[in-house]
């Protein structure tokens, strides 16, 4: 197989953007007299884990990641519900004022969270929400951009599936998880890593609503833990941010293979 330039182009773009990620990976299992040596280490020998040794014994790192992946499920598994309910709605139901509504949902994807933050805090607080899994939660429980994208999914089902399903006496809540949801299962997949991904990194949110230090999530727990070590100590930020990243990096290696076999499994239906 020949490598044309493009190929190279493209190999030469996925090492600078995997560059930092190796970077925090070896500085985390350097030790601390090697960390200003000075010069490029791209192997960390020998490795330790003093770093790690370190966070774990300063900050109850366990209980802050719990509280990411915690709060990154549900609000994952609620946005995806939600999302194929309106995408469902959108495309098989037919009432007033329809289209505009769509259009309301895809215009909230171009509204920036800086100027929702401050009303949905003042509503949260008047019930008593701060500092609590469900004021973190509540306020995302619907999302556009996946309301946006599975309808777009549901348009592509071909009309005679639904109709034949609806002859044979299906109902609408059959027909969307026996006809509709496995079709578009690839799509699905690929919104709910994309959910994840977006809620496991959420910072400015959980800054306005948590004071308590027991529902902190990992990017607060990571911007304490750099100021209260002054921003010096390369090596314990650098374990830190590399336990911040292995979940949803894991999450998405592990549904990578499901996405590729339903793919598969769609093409050959």
């Amino acid at each position: 197989m020949r490598v044309k330039g493009w190929h190279l182009l493209l190999i030469v773009c996925l090492l600078l953007s995997f560059f930092p990620m190796l970077t925090m990976t070896v500085t985390a299992f350097l030790e601390t007299g090697q960390l200003f040596s000075g010069g490029i280490q791209l192997i960390p020998f020998p490795p330790t884990i003093e770093h790690f040794t370190h966070v774990f014994e300063a900050v109850p790192i366990l209980q802050y990641m719990g509280n990411s992946f915690f709060i990154a499920t549900v609000v994952t598994i609620v946005q995806l519900f939600t999302s194929i309910l309106a995408a469902y709605g959108f495309t098989q139901f037919t009432f007033r004022g329809r289209e505009f509504l769509f259009y309301l949902v895809v215009a909230s994807i171009l509204i920036p969270i800086q100027v929702t933050m401050l009303p949905n805090y003042i509503l949260l607080s008047d019930f008593g929400l701060v500092n609590t899994y469900a004021g973190l939660i509540l306020p995302q429980i619907a999302n556009g951009i996946g309301i946006f994208l599975l309808r777009q999914s549901f348009k592509s089902i071909p009309a005679s599936l639904i109709e034949s399903a609806r002859v044979d006496g299906a109902g609408d809540w059959r027909r969307l998880w026996k006809i509709l949801f496995p079709s578009v299962k690839p799509s699905v997949i690929a919104l709910g890593i994309l959910f994840f991904i977006t809620t496991w990194n959420e910072y400015l949110w959980p800054l306005l609503m948590i004071n308590d230090q027991q529902l902190m999530t990992m990017p607060l727990a990571l911007q304490e833990f750099i100021s209260a070590e002054g921003g010096t100590s390369w090596g314990p930020m650098m374990a830190v941010a590399f336990l911040a990243s292995v979940p949803p990096l894991a999450v998405y290696l592990l549904l990578q293979r499901h996405i590729m076999s339903s793919f598969l499994h769609t093409g050959v239906k």
